[in-house]
């Protein structure tokens, strides 16, 4: 497991010599990278992709070394900035002016915007969010390792957990198997559902939120936090469930996040992690169940998969079901969609069938609960 914080009796002086280097300012997002890389969160990485590295995961879906991983992790800089960095040199990595790592600049190198958009989501197209990040990316790219100096801040710290200490956490519940669950949402009945069926073969759950950036429409971090606090101190054993954060943005890639979100689960001590319908998609980009199909070319994981089907709320069943047990017609079912559940939560719609009346009151005391 990578654990690359330097320990405190060696930050103060790695503070000082961040005063001398070269440095570059990072938004939230690749701080919360760096946390990643150091913590272990992104293992095997140590630190921002070489070109080896990134071009075997662009292309083929592994590293160099061919271990599985879906999503290039790297750094761009501008033309300027790249120009002032030599390989082998270190540079100061600052988050909102202050010095949080220590990059040893292993390598600079270009890349194909056009090309990275295509392998990476399947397309091209602006109105994707992924691509749209991407067309925005600075021209060069640097590789290289890095040395946390201090844990970016975040309003939601008591959240946080690190996979050192939630596999000492997991392993201090006696627990030998443990399910993952990758949510951007507020908990309706079928994530609740879908949770407690997987929970049923395993010792525990982890409940993993993103926190970071979404697309609009998405409900906002402390919403879901919210949120999933209700649902769990009402209606889950406080000895099988365990909820932390995952600080990290969305990348909507449907398929390739899938494999990279089963990674960082089993990073954090899961042994199985939960794949639904259209996990990590968007719009029509994705095949509602390509996320699901993609694992069957990653045998050597390390993690194993549950693959759910859709589910919905039947009126006929007065209950949670799926298209393997219910027999009733379309009329009869309500589907747990965004838009379903956005106007239950704006007053419309049945919500009692759709969402926890604890986790609805949570979610309509918020003024504006959605991202805009």
């Amino acid at each position: 497991m990578v654990y690359r914080v330097l320990p405190e009796k060696e930050q103060e002086e790695a503070r000082r010599r961040a005063a001398t280097l070269p440095a570059l300012s990072l938004s939230e997002e690749k701080a919360r990278e760096v946390e990643n890389l150091a913590t272990g969160v992104f293992s095997p990485l140590e630190g921002f992709m070489r070109k080896d590295d990134f071009q075997e995961v662009v292309a083929h879906r592994r590293l160099a070394n061919g271990l599985p991983w879906t999503i290039p992790i790297i750094l761009d800089v501008s033309e300027e900035e790249g120009e002032g960095l030599r390989e082998g040199e270190e540079v100061a990595l600052l988050f909102q002016g202050m010095p949080i790592s220590l990059l040893s600049v292993q390598e600079r190198y270009r890349y194909n915007k056009e090309e990275l958009a295509l392998q990476v989501f399947g397309t091209a197209d602006p109105s994707h969010p992924g691509v749209a990040q991407v067309q925005v990316m600075k021209e060069v790219l640097l590789g290289g390792t890095v040395d946390l100096l201090a844990e970016p801040p975040t309003p939601f710290a008591r959240y946080r957990l690190t996979p050192r200490e939630t596999r000492v956490l997991f392993e201090a519940k006696g627990w030998r198997t443990v399910v993952g669950f990758q949510t951007r949402n507020v908990p309706h009945l079928g994530h609740e559902y879908v949770q407690k069926t997987a929970l049923t073969f395993v010792d525990g759950i982890f409940v993993n939120p993103v926190i970071g950036r979404k697309k609009r429409g998405d409900f906002k971090d402390e919403v879901i936090l919210s949120a999933y606090e209700a649902l769990l101190k009402n209606y889950y054993l406080k000895e099988r469930a365990v909820m932390a954060i995952l600080q990290t943005e969305m990348r909507y890639a449907g398929p390739r996040e899938a494999i990279f979100h089963a990674i960082i689960r089993k990073n954090f001590g899961c042994t199985h992690f939960i794949v639904g319908r259209d996990h990590a998609g968007v719009g029509n980009f994705y095949h509602p169940y390509a996320a699901q199909e993609i694992f069957d070319e990653f045998p050597d994981l390390g993690i194993m998969p549950l693959f759910f089907t859709a589910f919905f709320q039947c009126r006929r069943c007065q209950g949670v079901a799926n298209e393997k047990t219910c027999p009733h017609e379309a009329e009869d079912r309500i589907e747990f969609s965004g838009t379903k559940l956005r106007n239950a939560m704006m007053g419309g719609g049945e919500a009692d069938l759709l969402i926890r009346p604890e986790v609805a009151q949570v979610i309509r005391s918020f003024e504006g609960p959605f991202l805009t």
